[in-house]
């Protein structure tokens, strides 16, 4: 039996677009929930944006699809209220509440009694849910001070900035160095009782798609001093894991303050994306000399070059599998995720945005830089550009005074 083509309606379309223009979910979710490709939203979203003008009455039909919306929400919180106690019952169940220690689970079925309603399960359904008798609820314990000694060093290597990486066997044989008397089987178990898990890298998912069509340019920072800010000017795209699919992250970074200048998410990896990223850091500060990015068809696309070949930029691209020819902002990728995006779980594209506008201030302002012999990058970068326009000015100013001499 022949495989039918599936046929789309354009209102069916349209509704998708306006869905991922409104940049509120990922790509693969809005995707997944409408059996549908994600190549065939991003057809669409090319598609409608492309032929915008002839839209005759484009008001009316966000209007609709907000009341929409606006009735679906009415729909989900019905259905909220109408499970409302089976929730209460099934949240003492979900997650990882078996694998937490006994006296966590202790203290929950403590905090549980003093704040207990008609809708709380029963005592004897609260010890049935966590998996421990309910002798223990008029149970004393005797603290183990070893024991209590040995998972305070946990979670102290656990949160080390090296030794976070640490796997069971070598917290074995970091503790046997300190003097600790432990088995490596007491050990595991511990973690697994602390929810520790050893902080690892992956293989990234691989952002870079060229384009054979657009023309490509040499890398211009092989060998050159970068002395001052604006004078080098790195950016690039990287993907991050949310509930409901991958959401893409764009920045742009001054080589030499390591400060970032403008940043961005979206759904979805295109040359809208970069432009407005490119376009924010024009806006608050000054044009760099040279703009280095990678072979990227958003970073290729004749709008992106025509837009720095305008205002005199010089075009700087990694050579073809050099990650490192763009090694500032790949550290800055770095930082980003081990120090926040891997410590968190994110709900919503909305949530992210906060959560990074709250990371990147702390970055650029109050975070200290080793390269930056301990300073921070904001204070480099705006020092840097207060000194230079001060020995600009000098200048100027003994240029007229020789010409009033002469």
């Amino acid at each position: 039996m022949s495989n039918k083509r599936r046929q789309f309606s354009s209102e069916f379309k349209v509704k998708l677009v306006l869905e991922v223009l409104k940049n509120e979910r990922p790509l693969n979710q809005i995707a997944k929930e409408n059996n549908i490709l994600p190549k065939n939203l991003i057809n669409w979203k090319k598609q409608f944006l492309e032929n915008a003008e002839i839209a005759m009455e484009p008001a009316k039909a966000v209007k609709e699809y907000k009341e929409q919306i606006t009735e679906l929400e009415k729909k989900v919180d019905r259905y909220a209220k109408t499970v409302g106690k089976l929730t209460v019952e099934r949240n003492w169940a979900v997650g990882k509440l078996r694998s937490l220690d006994l006296s966590t689970k202790r203290s929950m079925l403590r905090v549980q009694a003093a704040n207990n309603t008609e809708a709380s399960p029963t005592l004897s359904r609260e010890h049935e849910l966590l998996g421990i008798s309910r002798s223990y609820n008029y149970y004393t314990p005797v603290v183990n001070h070893a024991k209590e000694a040995i998972k305070s060093r946990l979670l102290e290597i656990a949160q080390d900035e090296f030794m976070c990486i640490y796997g069971e066997e070598k917290v074995y044989r970091q503790l046997l160095e300190e003097g600790y008397t432990v088995s490596l089987n007491t050990v595991s178990k511990y973690r697994k009782e602390l929810g520790i898990k050893a902080v690892l890298a992956v293989k990234p998912v691989s952002t870079t798609v060229s384009d054979d069509r657009h023309p490509k340019y040499p890398y211009l920072l092989r060998g050159i001093e970068i002395d001052s800010p604006n004078k080098v000017w790195s950016t690039d795209i990287t993907y991050i894991k949310i509930n409901g699919g991958t959401v893409y992250l764009a920045a742009i970074i001054d080589w030499y303050s390591k400060a970032v200048l403008s940043w961005s998410i979206s759904n979805t990896m295109d040359t809208d994306f970069v432009m407005g990223v490119l376009e924010a850091a024009l806006k608050e500060n000054p044009k760099p000399k040279i703009f280095n990015t990678d072979q990227g068809s958003q970073y290729t696309s004749c709008i992106h070059t025509k837009r720095l070949k305008e205002l005199g930029i010089e075009i700087s691209m990694d050579s073809v599998g050099r990650a490192t020819d763009n090694i500032a902002i790949e550290r800055l990728w770095r930082s980003v995720k081990c120090e926040r995006i891997y410590l968190q779980e994110y709900h919503s594209m909305q949530e992210l945005k906060d959560d990074l506008q709250n990371y990147f201030h702390f970055y650029n302002h109050h975070r200290f830089h080793q390269t930056l012999k301990y300073k921070r990058p904001m204070q480099v970068y705006d020092k840097a550009r207060y000194l230079k326009s001060i020995k600009r000015n000098a200048t100027s100013a003994n240029e007229e005074l020789l010409q009033k001499v002469a």
